[in-house]
């Protein structure tokens, strides 16, 4: 029997400073640590099944921000991962104060095989950048989010 496609769902916020400006999340982790350019992602987390997916990207950003997704959101249209997990999206014009950001953990064996269990935030910090330079330092397959945002802002 084939294995059912996972999905996430997430939040691409984005404010319109001088220029439109998108918030960006950097996992944590060591795997991710000296990562910057292609290694940033929007907040998103699995949805499980019989989920709402709206409801999913709100309650998954604030899992791994500590910040409140209020508003209209306007839907993109997913993309998928190299794993075949299908990601859908939200935009949502906020204007948050990064003061209060605050991410959950996860526990990791590190270093491998030592036997030793560490914790590590999910999202090790975030920040909003311009569309010019979002575009260096998401994720590849997230691409197309930025991109159909600036089609439709």
């Amino acid at each position: 029997m084939p294995r059912p496609r996972e999905i996430s769902a997430g939040i691409l916020a984005f404010r319109r400073e001088k220029e439109l400006e998108v918030l960006l999340a950097h996992p944590g982790g060591p795997f991710w640590s000296k990562k910057d350019a292609g290694a940033w992602t929007i907040p998103k987390g699995l949805v499980e099944a019989g989920d709402d997916i709206a409801a999913t990207a709100r309650r998954e950003f604030t899992e791994e921000t500590s910040l409140f997704a209020e508003g209209a959101m306007l839907e993109l249209p997913p993309v998928r991962q190299k794993s075949g997990k299908l990601v859908h999206a939200f935009a949502l014009e906020a204007d948050f104060d990064l003061g209060q950001f605050a991410s959950n953990t996860f526990e990791l064996e590190w270093p491998p095989r030592s036997g030793r269990r560490q914790s590590f935030p999910e999202i090790d910090r975030i920040a909003y950048f311009t569309l010019p330079v979002a575009k260096l330092k998401i994720i590849a397959y997230q691409l197309p989010l930025l991109c159909e945002l600036e089609k439709r802002v």
